[in-house]
């Protein structure tokens, strides 16, 4: 993958202050794909002393959101799910990486493969999107 280069992407990214919140670094973007990882903190650990599914799935669900949005036309999730497989804990960083399995019209389907460090799979995500006709906007 290449850096970043998508205009609509870059303005997205640069607007996302929860992506900012939860140290997600992007690694490299084509259209339709991405990788992206996130540290695991002490803020992110449940009561279980694991990563709250919460966050894997926003790992997850910001690669797609990434992955989807290829133009001025802002892209939104019309559905998603995941399954979690690994249980993973403070200290360690997972990576999605999100690939687009079907694009028609103002639909598509994403898959998101969630690891950690040593490559094991942690989660497996399914993103459905929808294109709207809002505009990306300009201001951050």
């Amino acid at each position: 993958m290449t850096d970043v280069t998508h205009d609509a992407n870059q303005k997205m990214i640069a607007r996302d202050r929860a992506t900012a919140a939860l140290g997600i670094t992007v690694h490299g973007y084509t259209p339709g794909n991405v990788s992206i990882s996130m540290p695991i903190r002490d803020d992110m650990i449940n009561g279980f002393d694991v990563t709250h599914g919460g966050y894997v799935f926003t790992l997850a669900d910001t690669a797609f959101a990434i992955a989807c949005n290829l133009n001025d036309n802002v892209t939104l999730a019309a559905g998603a799910d995941i399954t979690f497989l690994k249980a993973t804990r403070k200290g360690q960083t997972l990576t999605a990486t999100a690939e687009v399995r079907v694009q028609r019209g103002r639909s598509g389907i994403y898959d998101v493969r969630v690891t950690d460090e040593t490559g094991d799979v942690v989660a497996e995500f399914r993103g459905r999107s929808r294109t709207t006709t809002m505009s990306t906007p300009t201001t951050a």
